[in-house]
């Protein structure tokens, strides 16, 4: 196998690649690395590279019957103040997937973009406690 520069990505199904750009951008602090009309999108923040496809784009094609609904895996981002974080976006009238979970290593919220693919911002417990 070789390899290129391209790094690595994870990449998202979306019904509406336009509404999953404005989402990331416009909420979650990526931003827009390139766009292709309708069919996908490329928006990053910091290392992770997030490919967007829309129905029309060749990375939507068919998977496995037990793969292809969203929420199963995740995307996880860090934040430095999840009780800040879940306010702005619950003011933004975002569509959270959980209640707030804590536990030893920290403490975590479910938001679901507009497909329904899950993001999990996570306050690290060093974090909570510096605060």
């Amino acid at each position: 196998m070789t390899t290129t520069d391209a790094g690595t990505a994870v990449r998202y199904l979306v019904d509406d690649v336009d509404a999953a750009v404005a989402f990331y951008t416009d909420h979650l602090g990526f931003t827009l690395a390139m766009t292709a009309a309708s069919a996908f999108a490329d928006v990053r923040r910091g290392p992770l590279r997030l490919l967007l496809s829309g129905p029309a784009s060749s990375g939507a094609r068919a998977t496995p019957d037990d793969a292809a609904t969203p929420g199963h895996n995740r995307i996880h981002l860090v934040v430095d103040d999840l009780d800040r974080e879940i306010a702005r976006l619950r003011a933004a009238g975002l569509d959270f997937r959980s209640e707030l979970v804590a536990g030893p290593g920290g403490r975590q919220v479910l938001v679901a973009d507009p497909a329904g693919n899950l993001v999990e911002l996570f306050q690290p417990a060093g974090a909570a406690a510096a605060r």
